[in-house]
C-alpha cells in the first residue's frame, strides 16, 4: 500500500483502490505519524496534537484511532498477530512503511538526490507532479500539520527552482520563462527565483528583459522590505552587463561522461557537505580526490585553492574520518609549504584554518595540538588583516574546534559562537550563521542556562529551513532530550523513564543521519549513564549498549554496577586522560565519581584538578547533547576523596 500526503491524506491499496481510513481524526493521527518520518510519536503528544484541550478519555479515543486504522492498513492480519505497519514502541507508536510508499518522503528523497545530481531530474519532475495540493489539506487547526505544510512547501519551492537551475545549467532556457515568471509573481520575496528567470531570458537572448527582472527585483526588495538584492543577484547582474562566460552552460561539470576539473570537484563536494546525509559522506571522498588531483597538477596555487574551497562549517570536535582528514592535513602542510611565507595571504589563511578544522581536538594523531591551535590563531589573524568576512568566519570555526585546550572554556566558546553570528548574518552567509547559533546552543548549555540555549536552537532550526541544513533539527533534538533530562529531577518533572525514552527517539533520528560516526558512536549510552547518575542510579548493563570511544572512561562504572570493583580499580587505573573534546568535562567526571567510588585518592586529585576550572558548568553540556549534572557535584566527590588521608 501506499500513503499520500500531498494534498489531502489518503492511503490506496496495491492496485490503486483506497483504503477507507474512517473520520478525519483517523486521517489526522496517521498523517502525524507520517511526518514523524517512521520515529515513535509518545501518546502524551498525539493527544496534545489532535486536541487543544483533550478530553478525559483522550488516551482511549486515540487507541480507538489506532485500532481502527490497523484494521483498515492491514485488513488481512491474522487475529492475534502483532500489527507490521502501525507498531506500538515504547510510550508510543510509530508507522512502518519504506519510505517509497509515502508521497512527501519520495519527493524528499527526490530532493536531495537531485541535489547531488542532475542525472535525477527526471525522479525530481515526477516527485513535483505528485502534489495533489496543499500538504495535510484535509488537517486544519493543528500546529503540527501548520508546521509540517510550511516545511514542504518550502521544500516544493526549493525543488521548483533546482529543477529549473539544473535546466539552466544543461542548456536550456526559453522554455522556462513563463513558469519562471508565474513563480516570481506568486513568491516576490525569493532573490533566487528572480535570478532564474533573468538567466531564462538571458539565455533566450532576451538581455534587456534580464536586466530589467533584476532591477524590478531590487526596487521590490528596497520599497517593500528595505533591503538590498543579495550578492548573488548583483553578481548575476554584473555579468549580463558583461557578458561574462559564467553565463553559458558549464558543459565541463555535467556532460555526460567528462571529466570535473579539481576546483569544480570540490565545490561540487562543498554543496553535498552542507546537504547532509549520505551525500556527505560522498562529499568528503570527492573532496580528497579533488585534492589529490590538484596536487598531481604540479599547480601549487591550484592545490591550495582546491583545499581551501571546502568551507563547510565544522562542529563536532572528533572527526567522522580520521583518515581522510589526515591525508587532507597532510595536503594542505605540504601546499603551505610550497607557497613559502611570502605566498598570497589569502591562500595561505584558507590552507592553515583547513588545517585547524580538520586537526579534531580528539584525535591527536592528526597533527600535534599547538600546531593546530597555532593555525587556527595565523588564519584568524590574515583573515583579518584582509578583512575577508567569509575567510574570518571559517578561520574562526578553526579557533572554536581548537578552543578545547582544557576543561571550563565554555564562555570562551561562546564569544567565539557570538562573533561567527554576528559576521555570518551581517555578510549573508547562512551556514556559518547556523553554526554560530549552534557554538551558542553549546556554550549555553555548558553554563546550565536551558533559556537562551532554547531560543539559540529555535533560531537554528528558523534558519535551517532556508539553508538546507538538515542535521539542525536532528542536534536541537537531542538538546530537547537533554533539557528534559535536566528536568527530570525537579519535583512535577518528566519522569527519567520519559526521559530516556526522548533520548532513544532522538537516536533515532540521528541512527537515521548517514556519515557522522564521529558524532553518533557512543552518544547513547552516554546519555543514558548521563540520566542514572542524575539520580543517582548505578550505570546501565545493557550488554547492548555501543559505548563507542567513550569506553575507557565508561567501563569502571559499568563493572562497578556489575559489583566486579577490583576488576573496575584496574580499568580506572589504565584508562587515559580524556581527550581535549566537547566530552572532556563529562569523562572527567565520570573518572572523579569512579575514583570517589573507589576511594582511589591519586585519581581523585588529578580528576579535581582538572575539573576546578568548570565548576561552574555542566558535564557533557558542551555538546549541547546531553547532561550528567552539574561539574561542582562530581568536584565534591574527588576532592572529599584526595583529601581523606
Amino acid at each position: 500500500m501506499r500513503i499520500d500526503v500531498l494534498g489531502a491524506v489518503r492511503a490506496l491499496h496495491d492496485d490503486g483502490t483506497p483504503v477507507d481510513l474512517g473520520g478525519p481524526r483517523h486521517r489526522e493521527v496517521l498523517g502525524r505519524l507520517v511526518a514523524a518520518g517512521g520515529r515513535m510519536v509518545t501518546t502524551d503528544t498525539l493527544v496534545d496534537d489532535l486536541w487543544a484541550e483533550p478530553p478525559v478519555r483522550a488516551v482511549g479515543a486515540l487507541r480507538t484511532f489506532v485500532a481502527a486504522l490497523r484494521r483498515a492498513i492491514e485488513p488481512d492480519r491474522p487475529p492475534r498477530t502483532p500489527p507490521r505497519l502501525l507498531v506500538t514502541e515504547g510510550p508510543g507508536y510509530a508507522l512502518r512503511l519504506p519510505r517509497d510508499a509515502v508521497d512527501a518522503h519520495r519527493f524528499e528523497d527526490a530532493l536531495a538526490r537531485a541535489r547531488r545530481t542532475p542525472d535525477a531530474l527526471t525522479e525530481l519532475d515526477t516527485a513535483l507532479a505528485a502534489w495533489r495540493g496543499t500538504a495535510y489539506a484535509d488537517v486544519t487547526g493543528s500546529a503540527w500539520a501548520e508546521r509540517e505544510r510550511t516545511r514542504l512547501e518550502e521544500l516544493r519551492l526549493e525543488g521548483m527552482e533546482l529543477r529549473a537551475r539544473l535546466l539552466l545549467d544543461s542548456g536550456s532556457g526559453a522554455e522556462l520563462i513563463a513558469e519562471l515568471a508565474a513563480h516570481v509573481t506568486e513568491h516576490p520575496w525569493r532573490e533566487p527565483a528572480w535570478g532564474l528567470l533573468a538567466r531564462a531570458l538571458h539565455r533566450a537572448g532576451r538581455q534587456a528583459d534580464a536586466l530589467a527582472t533584476l532591477r524590478r527585483a531590487r526596487t521590490m526588495l528596497a520599497n517593500q522590505l528595505g533591503l538590498d538584492p543579495g550578492a548573488d543577484l548583483r553578481r548575476l547582474e554584473t555579468d549580463i552587463l558583461h557578458g561574462a562566460s559564467t553565463l553559458r552552460p558549464p558543459r565541463t561539470v555535467w556532460t555526460a561522461g567528462a571529466r570535473l576539473g579539481p576546483r569544480t570537484t570540490v565545490e561540487l563536494a562543498r554543496t553535498l557537505a552542507l546537504a547532509g546525509g549520505d551525500a556527505l559522506t560522498h562529499s568528503r571522498r570527492d573532496r580528497l580526490a579533488a585534492v589529490q588531483a590538484a596536487e598531481r597538477t604540479g599547480d601549487v596555487a591550484l592545490t591550495a585553492r582546491v583545499i581551501g574551497a571546502y568551507d563547510v562549517p565544522a562542529l563536532w570536535s572528533r572527526a567522522d574520518d580520521p583518515e581522510q582528514s589526515r591525508a587532507v592535513v597532510a595536503a594542505a602542510e605540504r601546499t603551505l609549504a610550497a607557497l613559502g611565507t611570502d605566498g598570497p595571504a589569502e591562500l595561505r589563511a584558507r590552507l592553515l584554518a583547513t588545517i585547524a578544522v580538520e586537526s579534531r581536538s580528539a584525535d591527536p594523531a592528526l597533527t600535534a595540538p599547538s600546531r593546530a591551535g597555532q593555525a587556527a590563531r595565523e588564519a584568524e589573524a590574515l583573515a583579518r588583516e584582509l578583512d575577508d568576512p567569509a575567510l574570518l568566519v571559517f578561520a574562526l570555526n578553526g579557533v572554536f574546534l581548537q578552543s578545547f585546550t582544557r576543561p571550563g572554556l565554555a564562555a570562551a566558546r561562546d564569544a567565539i559562537g557570538a562573533e561567527i553570528l554576528d559576521l555570518a548574518t551581517r555578510h549573508e552567509l547562512p551556514n556559518f550563521a547556523v553554526l554560530g547559533r549552534l557554538i551558542r546552543l553549546q556554550s549555553a548549555s555548558a553554563l546550565g542556562d536551558l533559556d537562551a540555549a532554547t531560543a539559540h536552537a529555535e533560531a537554528a532550526e528558523q534558519l535551517a529551513v532556508h539553508t538546507e541544513a538538515s542535521l539542525v533539527p536532528v542536534l536541537t533534538g537531542w538538546f530537547r532530550a537533554r533539557a528534559t533530562a535536566a528536568h527530570s529531577t525537579a519535583p512535577g518533572g518528566p519522569t527519567a523513564a520519559g526521559a530516556a525514552a526522548h533520548y532513544r527517539a532522538v537516536e533515532d533520528a540521528l541512527a537515521e543521519t548517514a556519515g557522522m560516526p564521529g558524532l553518533h558512536r557512543g552518544l547513547f549510552a552516554l546519555a543514558l549513564l548521563g540520566l542514572r547518575l542524575l539520580h543517582h542510579r548505578p550505570a546501565p548493563t545493557d550488554p547492548g549498549l555501543d559505548w563507542g570511544p567513550y569506553r575507557p572512561w565508561t567501563r569502571p562504572l559499568v563493572l562497578l554496577a556489575h559489583n566486579r570493583d577490583e576488576e573496575a580499580r584496574t580499568a580506572l587505573a589504565t584508562a587515559p586522560e580524556p581527550p581535549l573534546d566537547h566530552m572532556q568535562e563529562a569523562l572527567w567526571c565520570l573518572t572523579a565519581h569512579a575514583a570517589a567510588r573507589l576511594g582511589e585518592r591519586p585519581v581523585a586529585a588529578r580528576a579535581a584538578e582538572a575539573l576546578r576550572p568548570a565548576r561552574t558548568e555542566h558535564a557533557g553540556a558542551a555538546s549541547g547533547l546531553l547532561t550528567l549534572g552539574p561539574v561542582a557535584r562530581y568536584l565534591a566527590e574527588a576532592e572529599a576523596c584526595a583529601d581523606k588521608g
